[in-house]
């Protein structure tokens, strides 16, 4: 089950897809992604292609936790232990694709909502290396489509934009990139991962696989999967400027329209019977693979700050970004207020936090309102910071300087007071 097909091969097993023989038009396989966000489908016949359609795949903790082959609650050990201890995966021998014509066209892209700037790729990895070869970065990003040959790929200052910076400081006027799509949950989730600069994320990836995945290396010297679905090689201009946008973003809202850098493809690699992922912007699993690398984070830096953390989650409300919910085993007054600021440090991009006590089901948005109802006290347990780095996915932040104003909620219990006082009846 090491790669998509294996996975997909597992979930009809279980019958736990929706599969689609018949021919369809492109525009109603997105009709159909669009209107049933995190339904796993695949699509067999999509007219004017040689390509399948998969969709879902990534769209609940409990699909990736089947892909990993773990339980769901150890989602954010694995990750983490996974960062902490990368493993170098294998080069193959020879890959399981083939050259095709370097034609965008040819690939089911589509746009996904009637205001999207053009249509849109938006789950595959891009792999790029530092100029001396020594680092490599491994992370999604979305790329609009130009024209055959040519995308616009948006970048914000984290690894990738770092290697563009060090190619132009070394005088390259670009950075060759690898391009795959169609992969096994495993490499998205680590290509979604915080891991640090000069960490390959694949190395990631290859810890969560049990050592399992291997790589092939492109005539640009950039890797993918050696079984990706698809596979493109190509450069990053960092000259060449394109509009990119508007597109929907995590928050489902349209993000605003940037200058970003052109992407330009040279070769494409297709398996036979290649299948395209067609992930829903601002669906499940965009917030799954966004959200759950940083529940890990969060959690770790938590458990650095407290006794016992028992669980995280960013919330779907919150858009699996911005709002959190953290339960912890209160031992003292204060507990509660340094688990806070250690997830605000963790994620920069959080907004809103709450933490609880341990008997609060933080999957429950009604237990949470109901531990804040009665728990808090808004001049004893709010935590306020003004003017701090905010999330550009944010509409209501400043746009300009991404500062917001964050807000850290109490709700567990307080030390000084008979824990029965707080307890629903019935509840032990």
């Amino acid at each position: 089950m090491g790669d998509l097909r294996g996975f997909l091969n597992e979930l009809r097993r279980r019958g736990a897809i929706r599969e689609f023989k018949e021919p369809v038009a492109i525009e109603e396989a997105y009709r159909f992604i669009r209107s049933n966000p995190g339904a796993v489908a695949i699509f067999e016949d999509v007219r004017g292609y040689d390509l399948k359609i998969a969709t879902g795949i990534c769209g609940s903790r409990e699909l990736i936790a089947a892909a990993i082959g773990i339980e769901p609650a150890a989602l954010h050990g694995a990750l983490n232990e996974a960062m902490r201890n990368p493993l170098e995966p294998g080069e193959a021998n020879s890959a399981a694709f083939s050259e095709a014509e370097p034609d965008l066209s040819h690939l089911p892209i589509a746009r996904y909502y009637p205001r999207d700037g053009g249509p849109y790729i938006s789950s595959a990895i891009v792999s790029a290396k530092s100029p001396d070869g020594s680092i490599e970065n491994v992370s999604i990003h979305r790329m609009m489509v130009l024209d055959r040959r040519r995308l616009a790929i948006r970048i914000v200052p984290r690894h990738l934009f770092r290697l563009c910076e060090m190619a132009r400081a070394s005088g390259s006027r670009s950075l060759p990139i690898g391009v795959a799509i169609g992969l096994h949950p495993s490499v998205l989730l680590a290509a979604s991962s915080p891991a640090p600069f000069g960490v390959s994320e694949y190395a990631v990836a290859n810890r969560l696989m049990g050592g399992g995945l291997r790589l092939a290396e492109l005539g640009n010297s950039t890797r993918v999967p050696f079984d990706a679905e698809i596979a493109m090689e190509g450069e990053i201009s960092l000259e060449e400027l394109e509009d990119e946008g508007p597109f929907v973003d995590l928050t489902g809202t349209y993000d605003i329209v940037r200058r970003q850098p052109v992407v330009r493809i040279d070769k494409v690699y297709k398996r036979d019977g290649a299948i395209y992922h067609a992930l829903l912007p601002g669906g499940p699993e965009h917030a799954i693979l966004m959200g759950l690398p940083y529940e890990a984070r969060i959690r770790e830096a938590v458990a650095a700050a407290v006794p016992t953390v028992k669980d995280v989650r960013l919330t779907p409300g919150g858009c699996c970004w911005l709002h959190a919910v953290i339960s912890i085993e209160k031992q003292a007054d204060g507990d509660g207020k340094n688990a806070l600021l250690a997830a605000f440090a963790a994620h920069p991009s959080l907004k809103h936090a709450v933490v609880v006590d341990s008997d609060i089901d933080i999957s429950d948005p009604a237990a949470v309102e109901w531990a804040i109802a009665t728990r808090f006290q808004g001049d004893r347990d709010l935590i306020i910071i003004r003017g701090a780095r905010g999330s550009s996915l944010d509409p209501s932040a400043d746009q300009e300087s991404l500062t917001t104003t964050k807000l850290g909620f109490d709700a567990t219990r307080p030390m000084s007071k008979p824990r029965d006082k707080f307890l629903r009846a019935g509840s032990g």
